[in-house]
């Protein structure tokens, strides 16, 4: 998605520039010849990665050679530091510049790797407020350009017509479903987040304090299906999780194409850590932020955690706007305690959704510019090409 708004960024500012390179649909309908398909380095977890590392290694040395062929005059790279740390060393081998947008979020751990980024990285492009100081400090050139999501407009559906589109009940209230946008993580994420939805029902909160009068009881269940994923893929978690016990809730679970219509017209949303709570707060919706990795991953992993928070909304506010369910607090039960806080009408939803409104404020300027942050992104990278 970034990649696409950056692609689309330059092309404005330099039709003749072109593009080649790890990337996907989005980055390809923006006019970019795609050398890897990122839906192939799509693995999250320590562990996890272990059984693709062939196939990613394979992957990484076609980038390369394509960088050879083409001898490109600069080199974007986006996030995925265990991969795109190494493409920048090559790229710095090779005397190419190297721009990193969206930064490896080495503040929250491993804060020793900042200095491959200083070591490989001719420019380093953050999208968080608190990151430019971080890695400045470090000895990193850093800018803060903004969130390329902050400026999202509301989706001009209406929730009637959302509804019609999708097969939706418009009389019910809605409850958006986003597990992860990787195979390995939603089948770690996604059963217990049915399970809260099939006990939800069982827990509802009064209906008279709710502010939608006009809609009736019980809910209806988005999830929508990442451009990572298959529909099929989760169509079968959905047939073999315990939500199979309970027909009528796997017929009011509906899968859609966009997440933020999905986001926007829901009460609330359960959410996997990630950029998909960027997408919540920005949409205004209240939610429950959930995470879980294999219990090796999380023993590696957490002691080397830096940060308070897990949650991207919490770090950006320093408080916990969104409550955080990671590892052994992931339950349906806890799930739902969660959602009837920020369901019902109340102190808990209003302050929640102050707090999201006061994050994405945090997200809009970059650097004292107006400029939508993938504007600022391009105007800084033509003009270390036109350095070069």
């Amino acid at each position: 998605m970034y990649g696409a708004q950056l692609i689309e960024a330059l092309r404005r500012r330099d039709p003749s520039v072109q593009f080649f390179g790890a990337g996907g649909e989005r980055m390809a309908a923006a006019g970019c010849e795609i050398v890897v398909d990122a839906k192939d380095l799509a693995v999250v977890g320590i562990t996890e990665i272990v059984g693709h590392l062939a196939k990613i290694l394979g992957l990484y040395r076609k980038l390369i050679r394509a960088a050879d062929e083409r001898r490109p005059a600069l080199a974007v790279v986006i996030d995925a530091p265990a991969f795109n740390w190494r493409v920048a060393r090559q790229m710095r081998k090779r005397g190419i510049p190297v721009v990193y947008y969206v930064c490896p979020q080495f503040w929250a751990w491993r804060q020793g790797r900042v200095k491959l980024l200083r070591k490989y990285a001719d420019k380093a492009l953050v999208i968080f407020p608190f990151e430019e100081k971080f890695y400045r400090d470090r000895g990193v050139d850093a800018t803060f350009v903004g969130h390329p999501l902050a400026d999202l407009a509301p989706p001009a559906i209406s929730r009637d017509a959302y509804a019609a589109a999708n097969q939706l009940d418009a009389a019910k209230l809605w409850i958006t479903l986003m597990p992860g946008s990787r195979r390995k993580e939603v089948g770690m994420n996604l059963p217990t987040i049915l399970e809260a939805a099939r006990s939800l029902d069982a827990d509802r909160p009064d209906q008279d304090r709710l502010d939608k009068g006009r809609l009736g009881s019980g809910y209806e269940f988005l999830l929508p299906v990442a451009r990572t994923l298959e529909a099929s893929f989760l169509q079968e978690i959905i047939a073999t999780a315990q939500v199979r016990q309970s027909a009528s809730l796997q017929n009011r679970i509906h899968l859609v194409t966009e997440a933020l219509p999905a986001l926007y017209h829901s009460r609330a949303a359960i959410v996997a850590s990630g950029t998909a709570t960027v997408e919540a707060a920005i949409m205004g919706t209240p939610f429950v932020m959930v995470y879980r990795v294999s219990a090796l991953t999380y023993a590696l992993g957490k002691p080397r955690v830096k940060v308070p928070y897990f949650a991207m909304v919490n770090l950006i506010a320093e408080e916990e706007v969104v409550p955080e369910l990671v590892q052994s607090k992931f339950t349906a039960e806890n799930i739902v305690a969660e959602l009837n806080k920020i369901i019902a009408d109340g102190e808990p939803r209003e302050r929640m959704i102050g707090g999201l409104a006061a994050v994405k404020a945090r997200l809009k300027h970059g650097s004292g510019s107006a400029q939508h942050p993938s504007e600022a992104a391009a105007e800084i990278i033509l003009r270390m090409v036109e350095g070069t």
